[in-house]
């Protein structure tokens, strides 16, 4: 049975004199609301351990509170972590601090006790439940659920995990056996915080270093979120997608596959988890959605709530689902490339400056409608895209646009543009990616080397120079050692390559279609963008350079280029060679002929003797009649 939930012990209460006049001193008890996070550790009695995972064991115990007004043991699940060093454990303790007085406001999260620190282990303290959707699942034939469940849990999970992102805390490890139950079979998110406070502590296994969750539930960025990153909320999108098709499914997201060949498949290969069929179209949809390599096209937990709300009452009738409470896709919008979730991020106001939106990895301003304008009206329909009116300068009449063709532009930027940090910091790239601009100026930012999103304001930045997919780059001249390997020619320069990714902090993904790559080599590289510049036909000086630029285009160009120049050479060769073999023969039959006319003359009259005809006409001699 679940233990019956008591409060923290109170901090201490403490006297103080208050000082009213200089007569009258009157003293005051004074003491805090707010429970402590610290528990004795001599107040836990550890008894078995119930569980392993990747960042430290369960235990059951006992944890014994006293005060003057009651005495009482309960029982608490103990997650004890993995050792860490002692000037590393002042930081996760102030971090769990934060978290503990963020959390006691939010409901479907596991309630925490506290923390204490037992034979140099940090020891966090949690309400005992006794079952989880995982067991569950593990005692149904088939191991996985009904629909109807699927979506009960996930709604009290999701909004618990929206409420969290709310005051800035990322979950990260999200898992059907992390979704506890209660005894009225309510789902209670587990697992609290726990990478959250490791994140960007050192642990003691290398391997462990780079994971921030379960390798299976894991998002791409999550794996090494200083280079492919920054993880923020949408991280938690993939997991809780991986969660939701594990309890439809009752299989495991790359069950049987090894930590390395997961990261292989999800980080490398780009491959998504199998979602299975005959779901209600919304469900679907957001599902895909959970799993877009990008995390700006993931939806929130807010939007994961409201489709799964909407298709509670979902009925399969003649082979089509009815009954969906309303309108909960948007459907992707023809000729612009982004997702409704990405889309769905950002809502126009009146007097905003908008421009249009540019395909995602177009380099060519197409059908830039509006340059610049403003937003002098809306128009919404709750089954329809949203409609807006932009006065644009030089036009009498305001344009009626669709949303999804504009982009907010406040002080100069707007969402995706490439910044540059105008004070550089080493740390990391100065060079990024702008993901959010607020109307106050704030700004979110992804850079290489900031695991998270930086944040501060649009006077730190300056708009730097746009990369795009399917451009040729190199090293500039005046990196010596750049951040990321970089494979050089035979004679030592550096190689170009040509941009296949880029990531959400603008790291780029590099392959080099002009090197020919055999088994196991690695194919595709990663460069920093403040590192890197296009090369191009026009960038490059003379004719050789823009043939070495040629050859970059494919590894077979070289081989071809020499392959043709010989069958060039055999053709011209073969060609005139035939034609000296025609003149030749030509030539052979002229003697022939001639000789066959002298023998002749030779046979009509035997004292006659051949002579060449100009010899005959220097001498006299001619021809006798026959």
């Amino acid at each position: 049975m679940a233990s019956k939930v008591v409060p923290a012990q109170p901090v201490t209460p403490f006297e103080f004199e208050l000082y009213e006049d200089p007569d009258h001193l009157r003293t005051v008890v004074a003491s805090s609301s707010q429970p402590s996070p610290r528990i004795d550790p001599a107040k836990l009695k550890l008894r078995h351990r119930i569980g392993r995972g990747p960042f430290g064991d369960v235990w059951l115990a006992t944890h014994h509170q006293s005060t003057e007004d009651y005495d009482e043991c309960h029982e608490v699940a103990v997650k004890m972590l993995h050792p860490i060093k002692e000037e590393h454990m002042r930081v996760v303790l102030d971090k769990f601090d934060n978290l503990f007085s963020k959390c006691q406001s939010i409901e479907n999260v596991c309630f925490l006790h506290g923390i204490s620190v037992i034979n140099g282990k940090i020891c966090i303290v949690m309400k005992f439940y006794e079952g989880s959707v995982g067991d569950k699942m593990a005692r149904l034939k088939g191991g996985k659920l009904s629909l109807p469940d699927v979506l009960r849990y996930g709604i009290v999970l999701a909004q618990g995990i929206a409420q969290l992102h709310a005051k800035e805390i990322l979950v990260f490890n999200l898992k059907p056996c992390s979704f506890l139950l209660n005894e009225n079979d309510q789902a209670v998110l587990g697992d609290v915080g726990i990478p959250f406070l490791l994140f960007g502590i050192p642990l003691p296994s290398a391997d462990m270093s780079r994971r921030l969750g379960t390798p299976n539930y894991m998002a791409p960025e999550q794996w090494q979120p200083e280079i492919r990153g920054p993880v923020s909320f949408e991280t938690d999108s993939w997991g809780f997608g991986c969660s939701v098709v594990e309890m439809l499914t009752g299989v495991q997201p790359w069950r049987g596959k090894s930590v390395e060949e997961i990261y292989d498949s999800v980080v490398r290969k780009q491959e998504k988890p199998r979602i299975p069929e005959g779901l209600p179209p919304p469900v679907e949809n957001v599902l895909l959605g959970c799993f877009e390599y990008d995390l700006r096209s993931r939806p929130l937990m807010t939007d994961i709530v409201r489709v799964f709300k909407s298709s509670q009452n979902a009925v399969f009738v003649d082979g089509g689902w009815t009954g969906f409470g309303s309108r909960t896709t948007l459907e992707k919008f023809s000729g612009t490339g982004y997702t409704e979730w990405f889309l769905s991020k950002d809502h126009l106001q009146v007097g905003d400056m908008v421009r249009s939106r540019r395909p995602p990895s177009s380099c060519k301003p197409e059908n830039m409608d509006v340059p610049e304008g403003t937003v002098v009206g809306l128009e919404r329909d709750p089954d329809r895209d949203g409609f807006v009116l932009v006065r644009v300068h030089g036009i009498h009449d305001p344009l009626r646009l669709p949303v999804s063709t504009l982009e907010r532009v406040t002080f100069g930027l707007a969402a995706g543009d490439w910044v540059h940090l105008k004070e550089e910091d080493r740390r990391h790239s100065p060079v990024g990616i702008l993901h959010s601009i607020k109307r106050d100026g704030s700004v979110a930012v992804g850079f290489i080397g900031v695991e998270t999103l930086w944040k501060g304001n649009s006077s730190e930045l300056q708009m730097a120079e746009p990369y795009f997919v399917g451009q040729f780059v190199r090293p500039r001249a005046n990196v010596l050692s750049p951040r990321f390997e970089w494979p050089r020619k035979t004679g030592g320069a550096w190689a170009t390559g040509r941009i296949w990714w880029i990531l959400p902090n603008g790291c780029l993904i590099v392959k080099f279609p002009g090197r020919l790559t055999i088994g196991q080599e690695n194919s595709s590289f990663l460069a920093d963008p403040a590192e890197v510049e296009v090369v191009s036909f026009n960038s490059c000086p003379g004719v050789v350079k823009k043939y070495q630029h040629f050859e970059d285009f494919h590894w077979a160009v070289r081989p071809l280029v020499i392959a043709l120049g010989i069958f060039t050479a055999m053709k011209v060769g073969f060609f005139v060679g035939k034609k000296i073999g025609r003149s030749n023969k030509r030539q052979g039959s002229a003697v022939q002929s001639n000789g066959q006319h002298v023998d002749d003359q030779t046979s009509g009259n035997g004292t006659n003797q051949w002579f060449p005809p100009s010899v005959k006409n220097i001498l006299g001699v001619s021809p006798a009649a026959r």
